[in-house]
């Protein structure tokens, strides 16, 4: 999969914080969970979403990341496997 400039850049960034929309898993029930990002491990994403959190895998999802500006950014979430600490030190 290449990668546009904003996917790159946002790959860089710290995900906590960020409004993010599950559009598709091979968890039925997750797809359609969108919130804000609370937390993050090497393998999930916490999204705290209606009030509660909700753990997400990220090696089964495709996510919709909404930036500050509203632009929207499709990333498939096995580009985002690894510490977080790990994936903002990386080139790309």
């Amino acid at each position: 999969m290449t990668l546009n400039r904003n996917a790159k850049i946002l790959l860089s960034r710290e995900f906590i914080g960020l409004r993010i929309k599950v559009m598709k898993s091979t968890h039925s029930e997750l797809c359609g969970i969108f919130g804000t990002i609370i937390d993050e491990t090497k393998n999930t994403l916490v999204i705290y979403n209606k009030g509660k959190p909700k753990i997400v895998p990220k090696k089964y999802s495709t996510f919709h990341c909404i930036l500050p500006d509203e632009k929207i950014i499709e990333i498939e979430g096995k580009l985002l496997v690894g510490r977080p600490e790990d994936r903002i030190k990386k080139k790309r």
